[in-house]
């Protein structure tokens, strides 16, 4: 049976997208596309032995050049693509949310600032992942809310249904006790304001399609009207992540 979380030293969200049902009786192929929080953790040379052994020779990078300045990126190798394509055009800090507020409706309004704001770079992650000829992995800092919206277009595109799509974005919750630890550890002094920190519930990425549905008709509608993708490379992106 194929895994779908991957361990690593210091990855706690990896995992691969393949073995869900999708359209046309098919399934999206194992093996081929990966969601992680940020390679820039990837420090040791067992990471990296067991990156290039999953056959991964495209990443891309969702986060802020400042965030890779401070954090780092994918260590290099020979035959690696390297694309960053920051998406989130409005930076906040997820640790000072209001409290009082609806959590998964502001994140979900989050969302829909992405989908509006980084139009050009999601183009292009769509573009990236139709092109690749090899596995290739997406990720942001902890792999959940930008990684998790083109996650969701992605699988959305490819016929899965809304339901395994938001269970995707939950397993995210799996790793939420890592992401807090790590903040802890990187902010000494600091208190975490916000109960929903490294939370991902199903109903934020559930609001978020409800939300571009609305507003665009369809997910396939956002993707074809304001992203500009066409058919054929909707017919392309299925034919090389869904099986036969």
């Amino acid at each position: 049976m194929t895994t779908r979380h991957l361990t690593f030293e210091r990855l706690h969200n990896f995992r691969d997208l393949g073995g869900y049902p999708a359209a046309d009786g098919r399934s999206v192929r194992w093996g081929l596309l990966y969601r992680s929080d940020s390679l820039g953790k990837i420090t040791s040379p067992a990471d990296l032995d067991r990156l290039q052994a999953l056959g991964v020779r495209t990443v891309i990078d969702l986060r802020y050049p400042w965030e890779i300045a401070a954090k780092g990126r994918v260590p290099d190798f020979d035959g690696l693509a390297y694309h960053n394509l920051s998406i989130e055009h409005r930076p906040y800090d997820q640790a000072e949310i209001d409290p009082d507020v609806d959590p998964w409706r502001y994140l979900a309004d989050r969302f829909a600032e992405v989908a509006e704001d980084g139009v050009k770079e999601i183009r292009e992650a769509l573009d990236v992942i139709t092109a690749a000829e090899a596995p290739l992995a997406f990720h942001c800092a902890s792999g959940k809310d930008r990684t998790g919206l083109v996650a969701a277009l992605v699988l959305t595109l490819l016929g899965v249904h809304e339901d395994d799509i938001a269970a995707d974005f939950a397993r995210t919750e799996l790793a939420t006790p890592h992401f807090i630890a790590e903040w802890h550890a990187a902010h000494p002094g600091r208190t975490l304001r916000w109960p929903g920190y490294g939370r991902a519930p199903e109903t934020v990425i559930r609001l978020t399609l409800a939300d571009l549905a609305t507003r665009y008709g369809s997910v396939e509608g956002y993707v074809t009207g304001t992203l500009g993708v066409d058919r054929g490379q909707l017919a392309a992106l299925r034919a090389r992540l869904l099986t036969a």
